[in-house]
């Protein structure tokens, strides 16, 4: 594969970060992770960890390229959500560990992707984001709904409230998962969590997929630190992994 990835995990203006984010690739496949440990829950931080560890490991055990890739992001979240049910177990409702996460399988020139609450994949190509995630969240449903603009969803006083998560009850969580997405040279993948996607716009996001000047890292830990500042003094962890395809 022909691919640039990058990751970036700021703490922001909160006293810990309970973000975790992870790349994982060979020559057939990798995989983006961005999970957001819920800071209103006890350890926020160890339920991303757990999480994150459970994803890593499912896609270490799997032959690449994988040859179910829905299967298996179905799968791998399953797992991730019930080793944070673990960490809950004998905690009330409310004390359970939980997070949101957003992962993305990139192979065969072809990604496929998956989401749990309002941890966020786009895909950027050219002049405009060609795809957004939709979150599992009550802003997004006033969104669909026609209630709120798209702008106003940034700053509603309801955004932080998710209506589905890794961890908590043990019941699997609704989890969306993308259909193929063929990936043309130049497309890139990313990942976020919502202290990231908060504090950018489209725009933003339209001009760090086409800086091919700048390596992808560099641009992704700037707008990372854009990020941060649009949202100071109260700007949450801010998070991202991004990759760029381009054609063998």
């Amino acid at each position: 594969m022909q691919i640039e990835t990058a990751d970036v995990s700021l703490i922001g203006h909160r006293e810990e970060n309970q973000d975790r984010v992870a790349v994982a690739a060979d020559e057939h496949s990798a995989l983006l992770i961005v999970i957001d440990g819920m800071g209103g829950h006890a350890q926020g931080a160890r339920a991303a960890e757990i999480a994150l560890a459970a994803l890593l490991e499912a896609f270490a055990q799997t032959p690449h390229p994988i040859f179910d890739p829905l299967g298996f992001l179905h799968l791998a979240l399953g797992r991730a959500h019930d080793e944070v049910v673990k960490l809950g177990n004998g905690l009330g409702v409310e004390a359970r560990p939980r997070a949101t996460c957003a992962i993305c399988l990139v192979q065969d020139s072809a990604a496929y992707w998956a989401h749990v609450g309002d941890s966020r994949v786009y895909q950027l190509r050219q002049q405009r984001v060609l795809e957004r995630t939709r979150d599992h969240s009550h802003v997004e449903v006033l969104l669909r709904e026609g209630l709120i603009t798209e702008a106003e969803v940034h700053g509603h006083p309801m955004r932080n409230y998710v209506e589905c998560c890794l961890g908590g009850d043990a019941a699997l969580p609704e989890m969306s998962i993308s259909t193929r997405r063929r990936l043309n040279s130049g497309d890139v993948l990313l990942l976020c969590t919502d202290g990231f996607w908060a504090g950018v716009k489209d725009e933003d996001l339209v001009r760090f997929g086409q800086s091919a000047t700048l390596a992808l890292r560099e641009s992704l830990l700037a707008l990372g630190n854009q990020a941060v500042s649009a949202s100071a003094p109260y700007s949450d962890n801010t998070s991202a992994a991004a990759l760029r395809w381009s054609a063998a």
